[in-house]
């Protein structure tokens, strides 16, 4: 059987056509070099050298195959080196679920700062609800009929919902304030903060609660306040929510994060008295122990701490 040695021997003797040199390039006896290389002519069924020829020489087979020896551990070469870097996190598919509750805040630093220490990993972005979110990292890949909704990570607003608590970590990256959206053209859009019960009897543009199931916190708080938010406008995006309260729809409690979409016809004001916030966390399969998504991990912290240093 043909080994590895073999080749490299056959390289070492092809290269300085002297047995001698050869033995003391590989730093070993020529009698035991000299046994190998008749061993591989022996497997190959072909002389590949011209042992009566001063110098050393190669025979027209053992040419050819010098070329493909080369390749061939040129390609080992490789692959190991393309194991280590896969065992670092170096390279790879990382599949992430997002939201606007994230896309909107710091996953664009997350991804810069990612792909400026991991540049050959693919990352691969699926815009998904919180309910959608769950079920990909909760299904199991074998069994998952729509294959592309599958994902390693996602973000979202705490609470998770708890049908999927058992089969996931999560980790909090992030808070930031609530606040109010309103149409620019509202008698309460004079004000720098607008207490929450102003709101008693304004009409709600909001997430469903069954696709955004953190968005029930919303509703608690209006409770808390002393009235049951009108929700006359159901949406899913965040872009749909402040596009329905650009056109008079409705009011809408957010994430500060909204204001980066810069929508026209919206202005944005503090909750007054009230020091409300919602908490971003990253979710992940307790059960994944891959690499590159411990190495996500680590940047996302990172990115968040920095985030959270400048506040």
């Amino acid at each position: 059987m043909i080994e590895l040695r073999h080749l490299r021997y056959f390289i070492a003797v092809a290269e300085e056509l002297n047995f001698s040199r050869a033995a003391e390039r590989l730093h070993m006896a020529q009698p035991p070099l000299s046994q190998q290389i008749q061993d591989l002519e022996t497997q190959v069924g072909l002389q590949l050298l011209e042992r009566k020829k001063r110098p050393l020489q190669l025979t027209p087979a053992g040419e050819v195959f010098l070329e493909e020896v080369r390749l061939v551990l040129a390609q080992v070469e490789r692959a190991i080196m393309t194991a280590h870097r896969a065992s670092r996190g170096e390279i790879g598919r990382l599949v992430i679920g997002a939201n606007s509750a994230i896309t909107n805040s710091i996953l664009p630093d997350i991804l810069r700062t990612f792909r400026s220490r991991f540049a050959d990993v693919d990352l691969v972005l699926r815009e998904l609800t919180s309910k959608e979110q769950a079920q990909a990292l909760c299904v199991d890949a074998k069994r998952l009929i729509d294959r592309h909704r599958q994902i390693d990570v996602g973000f979202d607003r705490l609470p998770i919902s708890n049908q999927y608590d058992s089969t996931l970590n999560y980790l909090p990256i992030l808070q930031e304030p609530l606040i109010i959206a309103l149409p620019e053209n509202h008698p309460l859009a004079s004000h720098r903060e607008i207490p929450l019960t102003a709101l008693a009897n304004e009409p709600f543009v909001l997430p469903a609660p069954e696709l955004v199931p953190s968005y029930s916190q919303i509703i608690n708080l209006c409770q808390q306040a002393g009235f049951f938010p009108k929700v006359v406008q159901e949406a899913t995006w965040m872009i749909t929510v402040l596009s329905l309260v650009a056109g008079g729809v409705g009011v809408a409690l957010v994430g500060a994060n909204a204001q980066a979409l810069q929508r026209q016809g919206v202005v944005y004001r503090a909750i007054q008295g009230e020091n409300l916030t919602l908490q971003l966390a990253v979710i992940w399969r307790r059960d994944d122990a891959s690499v590159i998504l411990r190495e996500f991990l680590e940047v996302t912290k990172d990115v968040a701490q920095a985030r959270m240093n400048q506040l």
